[in-house]
């Protein structure tokens, strides 16, 4: 159902994507990685937060990790991130699948700047085995996202920032 919720999604307001659907698993960054023929950074991973009371999706590059002190002071409250069987029954999509389109609940979107690295990334579309390729900057439109700096940078990026604020 997840799948077909996306591929729905998809077909009425972005019926040029294709849906990439592989034998492999793509449940994992590397996974995806590896069934996409792209390097890890460039999978688009969502992640379902808590923020108190509200639940929040946010997409992030596949290599980033969640800057806990950014989070708590952009969202105003320390993000928790949910169960898989909560994860499910909100989203629609089973853990490996999440993704911003085709939700069973809408949700607030929120896209790290991360993803502006790329022209193109590689998200998840609603099950383990499937995704699409996308602009971030046309993910962000189709979703309603907003843009947020909540990530660390990148490994190896962001240290020349680093030392030329010191």
């Amino acid at each position: 159902m997840s799948l077909a919720s996306v591929k729905a999604d998809l077909a009425a307001r972005a019926p040029d994507l294709a849906l990439l659907e592989t034998e492999a698993s793509s449940a994992t960054v590397a996974l995806a990685a590896a069934a996409h023929g792209v390097e890890p950074a460039r999978i688009a991973k969502t992640l379902s937060l808590r923020l108190g009371e509200r639940v929040v999706l946010l997409v992030a590059r596949g290599d980033a990790r969640l800057d806990n002190r950014k989070a708590k002071a952009a969202f105003g409250t320390k993000p928790r991130m949910l169960g898989p069987e909560e994860v499910e029954a909100i989203t629609g999509h089973p853990v490996g699948g999440v993704c911003p389109f085709g939700l069973a609940t809408p949700l607030p979107v929120y896209c790290d700047v991360s993803l502006k690295a790329f022209d193109e990334v590689v998200p998840a579309a609603g099950s383990p085995n499937s995704a699409v390729r996308i602009t971030p900057e046309r993910m962000a439109a189709l979703t309603g996202a907003e843009w947020i700096d909540v990530c660390q940078p990148p490994p190896g990026e962001g240290d020349a920032d680093q030392a030329a604020a010191t």
